[in-house]
């Protein structure tokens, strides 16, 4: 549909040209912000608004997303290959996709105090695939987060797009990708507010070249990085899903956990390098740490306390090792385990073959979302406690049973506890448990460990267990159930598949309709098993504590990347073997 086609109402015009000129002017009124300052909510105003009238003025028969396509059909990608990708070239562009972001992961972020940063995502730094203060401090955050927002609009059929036609199909991915560049000025723009502070000197540079402006114009070179940073993620994630092998999404996760666990294994650097090693400042790394103990106590301190700081206490106990091997083999064995459905060809006698339905068959994704939406929820608390705007917000700014932080000097006087972790209200009962540490050593006994629930009682420690079990448990049952209706997992999409390949189910008609009642009995209960056991294996890592805090989502999510993308290497070291079953597995001749 060429952009001079679409069909639009300009009558939207108007009301949202007066919303946008009342929305600057309060700015102007409340706030008094300098011209420049002023200019710059001007130009925000005008792509949102701008965006909002391309969706609202569409007046054609199809989704109003279709009022996009003079954006979407616009936006910087990858271009497709045109033929087959030889499996040399693949692993070339993967190598060299996983090198760029580990170099971006450390290129620090220019004019920043890196000495003051605060890091919103602490708690899901390794779901997010990104490093705090650098180019990747926003990781893949913005991608997932775009990714929720449009699995649940269309899963609760707010988006009216049919997602097994072509056309729909490609508007909700070109939809996704405006979602994900407009996450990232939503994520980028709050840290500058305290969280990312620039450094005096960029202050005093820019300021003196425009006077007034100093702290504005040092802010927005920081979100300009951010922005910069998150999007060179996003074609990052392109490059590998089109010319690589597997997801650019999954490998970084991967690679930012798989090293979180190598520190946390293998690290002799304390906790305080400035410190000499001591009881109180072990070695970080769960070998280094024990060997420390083992050779500095004797045998009357360890049975007194030294046998709980190298099983239980942080950091890297040897209760995060094999709780983090625990989850290795488990999920090895639930990826390996499936259902398999027989099949015969309707016409070629003797042809069978079977469907296989893996018992984790949302695969990771419903985690990976349940953990981005929390991990936005934090942000939200946080900035709602203590940012000098929105904490004055009605109701819920500033509000304990939102969730409260302590302030910088709180926290040194607190033992230095983070200034991310919520301490009360909401927050803190969906905040991730760090290791057995955080709630049963509290509740074995509160005389001596009740410093870690921060005020609370033993009782509300294990309220907040059971939440946030709940919580990862039955969000990824829900995000599961979206995710097979929207990727075309569900009973419906896979009878069509099944029959458009001339198989049926012995003893069944070769009918879609009878192929979809046999696949309701086994998909609809194994999506909410799948979800459910996802979700139950990542919150249950959590409680017992991971190596380098890796969480138990990461290492959930990298023992599933690492096998899926063991198997997608073999399916292309077959399909270049021979040729003919690039067919068969999707590749093209």
């Amino acid at each position: 549909m060429a952009d001079e086609e679409i069909p639009r109402d300009s009558r939207w015009a108007i009301p949202l040209a007066i919303l946008g000129f009342l929305v600057v002017a309060l700015v102007w009124f409340w706030d008094r912000p300098t011209i420049l300052a002023l200019g710059l909510v001007a130009v925000g105003m005008f792509v949102v608004l701008g965006l909002v009238y391309l969706g609202l003025s569409y007046d054609g028969p199809k989704s109003r997303l279709y009022g996009l396509q003079p954006i979407t059909s616009r936006m910087p990608a990858v271009s497709q290959p045109k033929g087959h990708v030889h499996f040399r070239t693949k692993l070339f562009w993967t190598i060299g996709v996983l090198l760029l972001y580990f170099l971006l992961a450390n290129i620090y972020l220019f004019g920043v105090d890196q000495s003051t940063v605060i890091d919103l995502f602490a708690s899901y730094r390794a779901i997010l695939a990104g490093a705090q203060g650098t180019l990747m401090h926003l990781g893949i955050g913005p991608i997932v987060t775009g990714s929720i927002i449009m699995q649940l609009f269309t899963g609760a059929k707010i988006i009216d797009l049919d997602l097994t036609d072509d056309e729909d199909k490609g508007m909700y991915q070109g939809t996704q990708k405006v979602l994900v560049v407009a996450m990232i000025f939503v994520e980028a723009i709050p840290q500058v507010f305290g969280y990312l502070t620039p450094s005096a000197s960029i202050v005093t540079r820019l300021g003196a070249a425009s006077p007034g402006n100093g702290l504005l114009l040092s802010n927005v070179v920081i979100v300009a990085q951010l922005v910069f940073g998150s999007y060179l993620v996003f074609l990052m994630d392109e490059v590998v899903s089109k010319w690589g092998i597997g997801s650019g999404v999954s490998l970084f996760i991967a690679a930012g956990v798989s090293q979180q666990i190598i520190q946390g294994t293998l690290n002799w650097v304390p906790g305080t390098p400035s410190s000499p090693i001591s009881a109180q400042n072990p070695p970080s790394g769960t070998i280094p740490k024990t060997l420390w103990f083992l050779t500095h106590y004797s045998a009357s301190q360890l049975a007194s306390g030294g046998w709980e700081q190298i099983l239980l206490r942080q950091p890297n106990p040897v209760v995060a090792l094999v709780g983090t091997a625990v989850i290795f083999f488990l999920v090895a064995w639930t990826e390996s385990t499936r259902i398999e459905l027989p099949l015969s060809h309707a016409e070629a006698r003797g042809a069978r073959g079977r469907y296989p339905l893996r018992l984790i068959y949302a695969s990771n994704i419903p985690v990976i979302l349940m953990s981005a939406l929390l991990a936005n929820v934090s942000m939200v608390t946080i900035l709602l406690w203590s940012n000098p705007t929105l904490s004055h917000f009605p109701l819920l700014g500033h509000a304990w049973w939102v969730g409260s932080y302590y302030n910088s000097a709180q926290s040194v006087a607190h033992g230095g506890v983070s200034q991310t972790q919520p301490i009360s209200g909401g927050a803190y009962y969906l905040s991730t448990p760090s290791g057995l540490e955080s709630w049963l050593l509290p509740i074995l006994n509160y005389g001596q460990y009740s410093t870690y629930l921060y005020g609370h009682t033993w009782w509300e420690g294990l309220v907040h267990v059971v939440v946030y079990f709940g919580a990862m448990v039955g969000g990824s049952i829900l995000f599961a159930k979206f995710w097979i209706q929207t990727t075309n997992m569900g009973p419906e999409a896979v009878a069509r598949q099944i029959e458009a390949t001339g198989m049926q189910i012995p003893g069944f008609r070769r009918e879609p309709r009878v192929l979809r009642r046999v696949l309701e009995r086994y998909i609809p209960v194994i999506t909410v098993i799948s979800g459910a056991a996802v979700g139950a294996l990542a919150a249950g890592a959590d409680l017992i504590g991971t190596l380098g805090n890796a969480s138990g989502t990461g290492v959930l999510l990298t023992v599933g990347i690492i096998i899926n993308l063991y198997e997608a290497m073999g399916r292309e070291q077959l399909m270049e073997m021979n040729p003919l079953l690039r067919r068969f597995l999707g590749g093209e001749g």
